[in-house]
């Protein structure tokens, strides 16, 4: 692959009738149910994911000597090239009606963020084996370097899964939270539900692992999350497919930030197309985003060169919206990059 414009064009042809990798991804034409890539019911939670950014202006400066910004993020004890990750995705088989390999799917992304000097999450399903995948993935295509997640299943069998991926010697683990009412869990005989500070406490004691609960919308919860010992935590909507009716997570990210920054890592997803997003929501207390979609159509059409091509993407929008704004590194982002507008 030479560009993304051919993987789009690839991943079109494979994702015909479940996604139309549209221009720009933002809910509006794409199939409004799972199997699939859109979200729930009317998609309002995914449409006001992206269009809740497109309200956010950035403030050009340039009289400045931030002539090379840093884009370099510290995760962990990890060094990565910048603060974007790839989003929890595994499933294809329902998601993608079969038409990708479930396996290959995950090599790819987990593939082509190492490439690209970053890292991905990795998922949980009804299929037992995915998983596990995700781990062989991380250990193999990446030396350890990613972070599985958990559906929000009973607590052990959430520390079970965790101790399975100490042995794999990721670099946290975190819990998918807005997967509480997940039907074709419970279907599959694998209950989800939501989970207690108590619960939350005890799991995040089970294991040295950085723990990140993925899937905050309130600084109620975000309080309750720095509470239970988690080390991080993502204001996500489940890119829109967990609840109808939900704000965009940059709506929310603000106060949430107010509330606990400091006390734990604060990573965002949903509605992030483009460096300028990244620059956005770091501006308003995010240090890390997760992206999601545009890495699936990238891995679908392009495999991990795909996803690495779209992450060099990302860099270079964000190291050169990092240069108009004024900013030599993350740590100089802040609100006065942005303008809001209603």
């Amino acid at each position: 692959m030479t560009d993304l414009k051919e993987v789009h064009k690839q991943a079109r042809l494979k994702l015909k009738g479940i996604c139309r990798v549209c221009p720009v991804c933002d809910g509006r034409s794409c199939i409004s149910a799972v199997p699939g890539m859109g979200g729930r019911g009317n998609r309002t939670g995914f449409i006001r994911n992206k269009a809740a950014f497109n309200k956010i202006l950035l403030n050009l400066r340039t009289i400045h000597r931030a002539v090379n910004p840093d884009t370099g993020y510290d995760l962990f004890g990890l060094k990565l090239s910048m603060p974007v990750l790839g989003a929890p995705m595994c499933e294809t088989t329902y998601n993608f009606l079969g038409n990708v390999d479930d396996y290959q799917f995950i090599v790819d992304q987990v593939e082509g963020a190492e490439r690209a000097a970053t890292l991905a999450f990795t998922g949980d399903s009804p299929d037992p084996p995915l998983y596990g995948m995700g781990l062989q993935a991380i250990y193999e295509k990446a030396g350890g370097k990613g972070i599985p997640i958990i559906k929000p299943r009973e607590p052990a069998e959430i520390i079970k899964r965790i101790k399975i991926a100490e042995n794999s010697g990721v670099t946290a683990v975190g819990i998918d939270i807005d997967a509480a009412g997940f039907e074709n869990l419970n279907r599959a005989d694998q209950p989800v539900a939501p989970l207690s500070v108590k619960q939350l406490e005890y799991i995040t004691a089970s294991t040295t692992l950085p723990v990140i609960l993925k899937g905050i919308m309130t600084a109620d919860e975000a309080v309750k999350a720095a509470e239970c010992g988690a080390a991080g935590l993502v204001v996500s909507n489940h890119g829109g497919r967990a609840l109808d009716y939900t704000p965009g997570t940059v709506e929310v990210l603000p106060e949430i930030a107010s509330a606990v920054k400091g006390a734990l890592k604060i990573f965002i997803d949903g509605g992030i197309r483009c460096g300028e997003d990244v620059l956005k929501a770091l501006a308003l207390g995010a240090e890390a985003v997760l992206v999601g979609r545009p890495v699936a159509i990238s891995a679908v059409g392009g495999g991990a060169e795909g996803v690495n091509l779209l992450y060099q993407q990302f860099h270079s929008e964000l190291k050169r919206a990092m240069l108009l704004t004024g900013c030599a590194n993350l740590s100089a982002i802040g609100p006065h990059v942005i303008r809001t507008v209603s």
